[in-house]
């Protein structure tokens, strides 16, 4: 049976796909009786969707019913629908050769049987199954990637995706499977502007240069200049030397990719600046992938920590109302911050510090076995919560293994913690907390904690949250902080937060900011995406 197809435009959109089974199937009357056509074609469906236990359920519960291979409208429009779909995967960064669709379009043309119906079937409901998840949910398992992104991909019954397809709009079911967040949107907007300029060369030369300042001439200055005006950030001029116009373009650029903004061209913005359109490219694909990885329901007001940006925003309705920098978890084994998702339930005003167990026995047992007397501002308890003395203790007899005491610092200014902690409680034992440590507040780069994460705005951010729930939240929670006791704040609203980690993100209104790979883990993704398929058409900068 020939599965005629017409095409009514170029490349595989334009294919109406259209099979020629009416006056086949009606040839097929005189030459077989109808129960044996019937039996033909629902015996090669079983056959061929017997190894996906999900999907066989699924036809032996649509008594083997064709969803795609029917001869009328309805089966012709969702075939259509697929075909286009998988024709433009390579929009959403996802791999082509994953979905072969020149050997689907091989077997619809060269079909002869109802056998060969069936299977055709099965293999364009295994291609449709296959795109709807990864478009949907990513086409890699976070965990596999990197053991720090604690994100599992939610994925879809294959009986609601293909009861969706069936029952629905074919062109709206197709249209509603990728992520529908904004930041989704915005970065695959992001995506077809960076292709469009790499088709036409990038962003020029590079800047060969190690440091430049105001008042500087020459030719790298003249490298620097129309780098920045390739960009946007600067117009074209005649100018030769690094004036006040192009200061501010340099501060502008800075700005968006996380530098000081101190308008020097300096190594690290020299850098972000010499990087590739095509590099950029792969950033904006690895946080589509990343952008799968999270539901679209982020909450109407949600909590923001953006690892690679060392921030912490709190956003109402896709609008930052709230932000602060924040140092984050060392680029170190054990120490680096996990990626995951969960509810802020309440904060903790003049919060005890209790040392985790790995930092007592790694850190401060060798300070005590040396000097009993050592960190002074932490107390040691028995197992019975009992304040012990350390002169009554041989911390010479205790290693890893076998330390006894839980070590806590009291509510105080200079408490590792500082005035106040904001919890999700979480197996992974990490939280947002104030710190004494202000200093690392102005560096450009703040990986310095155990994995905790530490905010240089505290009250304010406390202010934020309270603000749902009291008239004056600054008062309410200074005249709390001024008991000096520990006390417990619970928020009436319980915030979703999410720990990412972007080195590509868009904002609601501006450019597209980029961000440094702290912990490398972006390219790793972009490696295992690679590996899986996906690559970009040019490499221009």
């Amino acid at each position: 049976m020939n599965l005629a197809l017409s095409r009514r435009r170029s490349g595989y959109g334009g294919w109406s796909v259209s099979f020629g089974l009416i006056a086949v199937l009606a040839t097929l009357a005189f030459a077989m009786p109808a129960v044996a056509q019937v039996m033909a074609f629902r015996q090669a469906v079983a056959e061929a969707a017997a190894e996906d236990r999900d999907l066989a359920a699924f036809y032996q519960g649509n008594e083997y019913r064709p969803v795609w291979t029917g001869q009328d409208e309805e089966h012709r429009a969702r075939r259509q629908a697929l075909v286009r779909a998988l024709a433009q995967v390579k929009v959403h960064g996802l791999p082509t050769g994953r979905y072969d669709l020149d050997g689907l379009m091989a077997a619809m043309t060269k079909a002869r049987s109802l056998r060969d119906l069936g299977l055709v079937e099965i293999a364009l409901s295994h291609a449709y199954l296959q795109y709807a998840r990864d478009v949907q949910s990513g086409i890699l398992v976070p965990s596999r990637v990197d053991s720090d992104i604690k994100r599992e991909s939610v994925l879809r019954e294959t009986s609601a995706l293909m009861l969706d397809v069936l029952s629905g709009d074919p062109v709206k079911v197709m249209r509603n499977l990728p992520p529908r967040s904004n930041e989704y949107a915005r970065l695959l907007r992001e995506k077809l502007r960076l292709e469009n300029l790499i088709s036409q060369g990038g962003w020029g030369p590079t800047v060969s240069a190690e440091k430049l300042r105001p008042g500087d001439a020459g030719q790298a200055v003249i490298a620097l200049r129309n780098r920045l005006i390739a960009m946007g950030y600067i117009t074209r001029s005649a100018a030769q030397t690094y004036d006040a116009r192009l200061q501010e373009a340099v501060q502008a650029f800075q700005a968006d990719h996380g530098l000081e903004t101190d308008g020097v061209a300096g190594p690290s913005t020299l850098a972000a600046l010499n990087m590739s359109a095509s590099m950029r490219l792969k950033s904006i694909i690895v946080a589509m992938e990343r952008e799968r990885w999270l539901t679209d329901d982020r909450g109407q007001r949600h909590i923001l920590v953006n690892l690679t940006d060392f921030s912490a925003r709190i956003l109402d309705d896709d609008q930052v109302t709230f932000m602060t920098r924040a140092v984050i978890g060392k680029n170190g084994s054990g120490r680096r911050s996990p990626e995951f998702s969960d509810e802020m339930e309440h904060m903790v005003v003049n919060p005890t510090w209790h040392v985790p167990y790995s930092i007592a026995v790694n850190e401060y047992l060798p300070q005590m076995q040396r000097n009993a007397g050592a960190a002074s501002h932490l107390k040691l308890y028995n197992r019975n919560g009992r304040e012990v003395s350390r002169g009554a203790v041989d911390f010479g007899a205790y290693n890893a293994r076998n330390f006894p005491f839980a070590i806590k610092q009291p509510p105080s200014e200079r408490n590792a913690l500082g005035l106040v902690k904001f919890m999700f409680p979480n197996k992974y034992n990490i939280y947002l907390h104030d710190t004494p440590q202000k200093a690392l507040f102005d560096l450009e780069k703040r990986d310095f904690s155990h994995g905790c994460i530490r905010l240089h705005q505290p009250f304010d951010f406390a202010y934020a949250l309270l603000s749902k729930q009291e008239s004056d939240p600054k008062e309410y929670f200074q005249s709390v902080l001024d008991t000096r006791r520990e006390t417990y704040v619970q928020l009436e609203q319980h915030v979703p937060i999410h720990i990412i980690y972007r080195t590509a993100f868009t904002q609601a209104q501006g450019r597209t900011q980029y961000r440094g790979d702290v912990y490398g883990r972006d390219g790793r993704i972009w490696d295992a995406l690679e590996k899986a398929g996906v690559l970009l058409d040019a490499v221009q900068g």
